[in-house]
């Protein structure tokens, strides 16, 4: 582009911006066998709802093979498609319908204490598993568990056990209410676990699925442990 404006002594972002007029003009590629493909591709798409390109891509050439007529492409029927609005919507994740809209961070220690937990790889191939317990307002790692294999429910008791003579010495039970926030994890959910917790005193909250924000502390201090 930039020889042939060189010699045409034209300036090169003219060109350029003639170029994508014409774009403009032609408007959107079609070929002029298209309409036909478009009433078999509907005809599939509203037998099969949930089927995508791929799906519709077999079934139509299947159906073109045994009437004699030649296969089509995937790039060819994407188009046709996603023209007409006949594409499934994208994947991007459940979204949660518990949403975060509040504060972790507490004013007072011993008021909200959130466990979570990671994995550290080993140079011998091993996986060590950690759970820890971290205070909302100070940050303070009360207490942690960790094991080369899973987190157990009964690992996460000792770690509330330990959390709480951490914070108050050896007592039965907490003096006044503290919430324990963690995410759904089995090991946190377990019926055994709610139920020690409460005996303690904890308040159980959990966070809501695919948010990862509402329980931003612990999720913090994770990523700057494995940084360092």
């Amino acid at each position: 582009m930039k020889t042939i404006c060189d010699t045409l002594e034209v300036a090169r972002s003219n060109i350029v911006e003639q170029v994508r007029q014409e774009k403009k003009a032609r408007g959107r590629y079609n070929m002029s066998e298209d309409a036909g493909l478009l009433p078999r591709i509907r005809e599939i798409t509203d037998g099969r709802p949930s089927y995508g390109t791929r799906r519709t891509l077999a079934l139509l050439n299947r159906r073109l093979m045994t009437e004699g007529k030649p296969r089509v492409n995937h790039k060819r029927v994407y188009r046709i498609m996603r023209q007409n609005n006949l594409l499934l919507e994208k994947h991007t994740g459940h979204k949660p319908k518990r949403t975060h809209d509040g504060e972790v961070i507490t004013l007072k220690s011993n008021l909200r204490w959130c466990p979570d937990g990671f994995e550290i790889r080993c140079w011998s191939g091993e996986k060590v598993r950690v759970a820890f317990s971290l205070d909302c307002c100070d940050r303070e790692i009360m207490s942690y568990v960790a094991t080369t294999r899973g987190i157990s429910a009964e690992m996460i008791r000792d770690l509330m056990t330990h959390s709480l003579e951490a914070r108050f010495g050896t007592v039965d039970e907490l003096p006044h209410p503290i919430e324990w926030l963690t995410d759904k994890g089995s090991c946190y959910t377990a019926t055994e676990t709610v139920e020690f917790g409460e005996s303690l005193g904890l308040l159980i909250c959990t966070t809501p699925v695919s948010s990862p924000e509402s329980n931003g502390m612990a999720e913090s201090f994770v990523k700057t442990f494995k940084r360092d």
